[in-house]
């Protein structure tokens, strides 16, 4: 039987976002398949339950989640409450596992809770610390253009919407940073090819593009124990 990948979108999107990935992968011979979930609505737990029932009512042998954004999110989540049983790879685009600036910078507009719904929840409660026992594989963007490139300057390398530091998965694989913004990765050939490799073979197609060595690799931990070294008066 062939291996199904199931495709899960981010916040505000629907299961309509993932359809350009998800033919390309259909072209390569997966049963690929979206899931879509209320994303201003409920928990993070309930986004999760709901993609355990969806990965239960497959039949094809192996399963690769990928996930977009919050949608990178749902999936650790669900492999932490509900186990990694036929789960193949996993592959996370853009997805702020460590923290959000954004998210919460907006939290505090004008219109920022009616903007995040119940999702200022999980932007509250990263970082998500679990580490998958399956191969994870990390996309990020360097093209600071979108949401919270308009609303907010954020520093260092980021995709205008998270920062390059905030994609740093526990236990990732690989991870290739790629010149595109938050939304654009969406429609990305490229991002579609690099998903599609790295599911094949669990390492992703580099070419010169940034991998581990990225410059801002660790920034995330930096600015933490620099905060600490602070709070102790060091």
């Amino acid at each position: 039987m062939r291996e199904a990948v199931i495709l899960v979108h981010g916040l505000w999107m629907g299961g309509w976002v993932m359809q350009g990935l998800r033919l390309r992968l259909a072209r390569r011979g997966y049963a690929a398949r979206t899931f879509a979930y209320p994303s201003m609505e409920q928990s993070l737990d309930e986004h999760a339950l709901r993609l355990a029932a969806r990965i239960a009512e497959l039949q094809e042998p192996v399963i690769h989640l990928v996930g977009h954004s919050l949608g990178g999110l749902v999936i650790l989540r669900c492999l932490r409450n509900h186990g990694e049983r036929r789960i193949g790879r996993v592959v996370l685009i853009g997805t702020p596992v460590r923290a959000c600036m954004a998210g919460r910078r907006m939290e505090h507009l004008v219109t920022g809770k009616r903007l995040l719904g119940a999702s200022r929840d999980i932007w509250r409660s990263l970082p998500e610390v679990f580490r998958p026992r399956c191969e994870l594989g990390v996309i990020a963007g360097s093209r600071s253009w979108g949401l919270g490139r308009v609303l907010m300057r954020l520093p260092g390398t980021n995709d205008g919407v998270v920062r390059l530091e905030e994609t740093e998965a526990a236990g990732m694989r690989d991870r290739v940073v790629l010149p595109l913004s938050h939304s654009g990765m969406l429609v990305s050939a490229q991002v579609a090819r690099e998903v599609a490799v790295f599911l094949e073979r669990g390492a992703f197609d580099h070419k010169d593009r940034g991998a581990f060595d990225h410059k801002d690799r660790g920034a995330f931990d930096r600015e933490r124990h620099a905060a600490h070294e602070r709070r102790e008066g060091r």
